[in-house]
């Protein structure tokens, strides 16, 4: 029988007042904060993040974790935009999205085959790719991006408006949550993401091929990552090097935020909307505010974007306490 949609647990609804309350703060630091225009923007700018969360949700549910998230997005990206070089331009330029799309899935697929058949952990294999990645990218590079201008269907899909008031990534975002969702509650294979992020022994010993489910799931989150490249390389105009490392700490902020077990087994794709919300208004918060400017008053000097990084690494730690507590009472 079809599962029902999933109630809003707790978590999910403290990060939805946590958005309400960042919005309040924005609008007292900030004239303007709550502005139609100002919200669409960043509305536009979560949707990126969104993209990348949604297959890095799916890896957390199975009590696993992807670290290639960083050169994944980089290898999209820069596939993406050197798809004429590389596939010459008659199939290059109408082929560019679906190539950088393809080229981040097999990422996937090594992670997956790393971590469901060799049985190595999933922080190890995948930080290990990602320096893989990182290395094979600038091997085929030399360093630089040869062709780093994205084709005009990249730039439409990251800063058009295909529908009057919706940007074309919120769109693309929209459409790709509610593929999830549909998978997550109403398929037998999501089904087996959480009963494999609950204990994955008993899963396979009642017939379900775990390591298939695997290997699928990080597919998904590389398909991700290398989409949320393409979004980035056309909404810049460009592809370059490490585009995606700022994208990590915010992306798994964004996930545990939302109330996903970072232990695996339990987590809705709402929550991760709302932590997705969440994270992109506190950046835009922290932009607004300086915070690191008290500190550096007091003595401590950290730049910004440092600042930014030990919040988000903060929010895991303490998600990750919560959390681990409350599994291992169970």
């Amino acid at each position: 029988m079809l599962r029902s949609l999933p109630k809003i647990d707790v978590a999910t609804l403290i990060a939805f007042g946590c958005i309400v309350l960042l919005l309040l703060l924005g609008a007292v630091a900030k004239p303007g904060f709550l502005s139609v225009d100002y919200l669409g923007q960043q509305l536009q700018v979560a949707a990126f993040l969104g993209v990348i969360a949604t297959g890095e949700m799916i890896v957390i549910l199975m009590g696993q974790i992807d670290l290639s998230i960083p050169w994944t997005i980089g290898i999209g990206g820069m596939m993406a935009t050197g798809a004429s070089g590389i596939l010459g331009n008659a199939l290059g330029v109408p082929l560019a999205v679906p190539f950088g799309i393809l080229c981040g899935a097999l990422i996937g697929v090594v992670n997956g085959w790393g971590v469901a058949y060799l049985r190595a952990p999933s922080m190890i294999f995948t930080l290990g790719m990602n320096a893989v990645a990182q290395g094979l990218m600038v091997y085929h590079t030399g360093g630089f991006a040869p062709q780093d201008r994205a084709t005009p269907l990249m730039i439409e899909l990251a800063s058009g408006q295909w529908i009057p008031g919706f940007s074309n990534p919120l769109l693309v975002w929209i459409a790709l949550g509610a593929i999830t969702v549909y998978i997550l509650t109403r398929t037998v294979f999501g089904r087996q993401i959480y009963a494999i992020g609950n204990r994955e022994r008993a899963v396979f010993l009642s017939g379900v091929d775990s390591r298939r489910v695997t290997l699928i799931a990080f597919a998904f989150s590389g398909a991700c990552a290398a989409a949320g490249g393409v979004l980035l390389a056309g909404w810049a105009n460009r592809s370059y090097q490490a585009m995606g490392d700022p994208y990590l700490l915010p992306t798994i902020a964004a996930i545990v935020l939302g109330g996903t077990n970072v232990l695996g087994g339990r987590g809705t794709y709402l929550g991760t909307v709302a932590g997705v919300i969440l994270i992109t208004l506190l950046q835009s918060i922290l932009s607004v505010l300086q915070p690191q400017d008290y500190f550096a008053s007091m003595g401590i000097k950290l730049p910004a974007d440092v600042f930014r990084q030990v919040v988000f690494g903060l929010v895991i730690i303490v998600m990750m306490m919560l959390y681990g507590r409350e599994k291992a009472m169970r």
